[in-house]
């Protein structure tokens, strides 16, 4: 009565996607933490190590499949802490944010990266007041206001994007306080 040809071709065609589920999540786990590392490294000024790491990263990220649907969004996380990584990366390297194009991302992906991104930027405007770099923390805090000017022209919905957005608000107000104790004490 049951065609078990077809389901023996059932079985083949979900082991396969098995397969292909268990190495992109692996991959995907491969990019959190490459991304990571190349935060960490930049954090301690070590331009050579995070370049490392990006030459490994942009392999790893290749493997990524954005449009495959595994139940989990493993692969669509480890593409925005790509993004994290990768604009932070040319911003301490070339004073530059990359595009979205640039990156080879999606929307979503890259703007929730730009969201992180805010946060590493607080932390590295902190560390360049520490080291009495206070003109860097200002174009550090204009950045941020950039970013966040930005993300107001979008009609975000009620999503995880626009709850990821509000972060900016909360960086952005840290380093206007950084920067109003600085003035304050005429440092800047």
């Amino acid at each position: 009565m049951l065609d078990k040809k077809e389901f023996g071709k059932i079985r083949r065609e979900i082991a396969n996607f098995d397969i292909k589920r268990e190495s992109i999540i692996q991959e995907s786990r491969e990019v959190i933490n490459l991304s990571k590392r190349i935060i960490y490294a930049l954090h301690r000024n070590d331009i050579k190590s995070a370049s490392l790491y990006v030459k490994k990263i942009e392999k790893k990220k290749k493997s990524l499949s954005a449009g495959m649907q595994l139940g989990t969004n493993i692969n669509q996380t480890a593409l925005q802490e790509y993004a994290e990584a990768l604009c932070y990366y040319h911003f301490v390297k070339n004073k530059k944010i990359p595009t979205r194009a640039s990156l080879k991302i999606g929307n979503e992906s890259y703007l929730m990266g730009l969201c992180d991104l805010t946060g590493e930027l607080v932390r590295k405007a902190v560390n360049d007041v520490i080291k009495k770099n206070f003109k860097q923390a200002m174009k550090i805090k204009d950045l941020v206001d950039e970013i966040y000017g930005e993300f107001l022209k979008f009609n975000l919905r009620n999503s995880e994007l626009r709850r990821k957005s509000d972060q900016i608000k909360w960086n952005l107000k840290k380093l206007e306080d950084v920067v109003f104790e600085l003035k304050i004490k005429g440092r800047i």
